[in-house]
């Protein structure tokens, strides 16, 4: 028999005694107690974390390999709600395609609509031609959409804790946000209000004044879920420390958003590369200095404060450019036609139906054409991206010339960022596995696709 090698534990490397199992040595040799200090050291459990589980956000399965109560392996399995939505896109027009695709990440759907619509854009040449009025109007209910995903991520951090009240106040503003929504595009969720050439609507009259009557109130409920977390103790303590991650592994990883600016590093298109105008307002990137779960839930306040401030600078400019056109000149791409608000919430402008049922027949003929058959969007590819409230989201499109995309592959932001999961959490305990995907707020309908 071999005599076993031991060695004590190095000055400069302290032992760590919760790694050491305990062994009760009553009789026997030492090849026996050996023996079973190499079983229990061995002893790991493999638990699956979903695919149905309330703190998943979505159908997503996270399988955990377990030492007592530490993660050793983490691995992400995503796929459970693969809907075909690239796919099908490839069947259906062009306009049609915003349908699809503001159905993928439902919690931030305005970002879909409008990162596709600037590819569309790119491919028919007329960015430069999109009515001014109709990118105010993006970037309004873009920074609108920011702050609901954001308060939804943060409002679920809160209720996967146990602290059901940070929900209940989040979810009461991002209600003031939705009721916006709905009165200018006539839907709460998956809008397919932003579209090729400009959206679909004007916003109505008195809708400037609605939303400055609305926005205070959001901003209250900001402000109360701020004064509930920032300096609470128990807030803190769950939070400060857990997932930390550098920025270089944040990098590396290809991860985005609130993430990589909490980890101190200000990258957002909104000023790296403007779209839609940005570049025509006042506000700043909020950063932080270390990028672990507090810091990414209180980056994603500083970033709802800097979207209001966004919001008010647009509504002044829609003030004053009020009836100004909010879709593109061109009549072959302009789809809807002449829509405005009826007395049904939504609806077609009785004077263009009585121009095309009535006195125009070629009015008539291409209406039906553009709805049915679509625009032709000439030959070529393009590669298009916006700043998601996740992070960067990109769409790559190909044309063959045709009235359908030949190809639309989105860049979801949640995929990316969910690649940092297994680093985030191996080495940690089970019951961050749960803050630190909180933290990283995924949306399985963009994941998956």
């Amino acid at each position: 028999m071999s005599t076993p090698n031991f060695h004590a534990a190095a000055s400069s490397a302290p032992l760590n005694m919760d790694e050491v199992p305990e062994v009760m040595t009553q009789g026997g040799d030492w090849k026996d107690v050996l023996n079973e200090i190499e079983k229990i050291s061995s002893e790991r459990i493999v638990v699956n974390l979903g695919p149905v589980h309330p703190a998943t956000h979505g159908v997503l399965r996270l399988i955990l390999e377990l030492d007592g109560e530490t993660v050793r392996e983490t691995r992400v399995d995503t796929g459970y709600l693969h809907t075909g939505i690239e796919k099908t896109m490839e069947y259906r027009t062009w306009t049609q395609g915003v349908t699809l695709c503001t159905r993928m990440d439902y919690v931030a759907p305005i970002f879909q609509e409008a990162v596709y619509c600037l590819g569309v854009e790119k491919l028919l040449g007329i960015t430069d031609n999109i009515p001014e009025r109709a990118n105010l109007i993006r970037i309004m209910m873009m920074e609108l959409c920011r702050i609901a995903s954001h308060l939804v991520a943060i409002g679920s951090t809160g209720n996967e804790m146990g602290a059901t009240t940070i929900m209940t106040i989040a979810f009461r503003g991002r209600e003031e946000i939705l009721r916006i929504f709905e009165r200018i595009t006539g839907l709460r969720m998956n809008n397919a209000y932003i579209r090729p050439g400009g959206v679909a609507q004007d916003i109505g009259e008195g809708t400037v004044d609605y939303i400055r009557e609305l926005l205070p109130k959001a901003r209250r409920d900001i402000g109360e879920l701020e004064d509930l977390t920032k300096q609470n103790p128990i807030f803190k303590k769950r939070l400060c420390d857990v997932a930390v991650m550098p920025l270089s592994a944040l990098m590396a990883l290809g991860t985005t958003g609130p993430g990589v600016r909490a980890a101190g590093l200000p990258l957002d298109l909104r000023k790296s590369q403007p779209y839609c105008g940005y570049e025509q307002f006042e506000f700043d990137i909020p950063t932080r200095d270390r990028s672990d779960v507090y810091n990414r839930v209180m980056v994603r306040f500083d970033e709802c404060y800097e979207s209001l401030r966004i919001i008010y600078q647009v509504l002044d400019r829609l003030e004053k450019c009020e009836g100004a056109p909010v879709m593109v000149a061109d009549p072959a791409i302009a789809w809807p036609a002449q829509l405005s608000v009826a007395t049904d919430g939504q609806g077609n402008s009785l004077q263009h139906i009585s121009e095309i049922m009535g006195s125009s027949m070629e009015s008539l003929i291409h209406h039906f054409k553009l709805v049915t058959e679509g625009f032709t969007v000439p030959a070529g590819q393009v590669y298009q991206q916006v700043e998601h409230a996740k992070g960067i989201i990109g769409v790559h499109l190909v044309s063959d010339g045709g009235t359908r995309p030949f190809r639309a592959h989105f860049r979801d932001p949640s995929f990316a960022n969910l690649q940092a999961m297994a680093m985030m959490t191996e080495g940690g305990q089970l019951a961050d596995v749960v803050v630190a995907l909180a933290a990283i707020d995924p949306v399985l309908g963009g994941v998956d696709r």
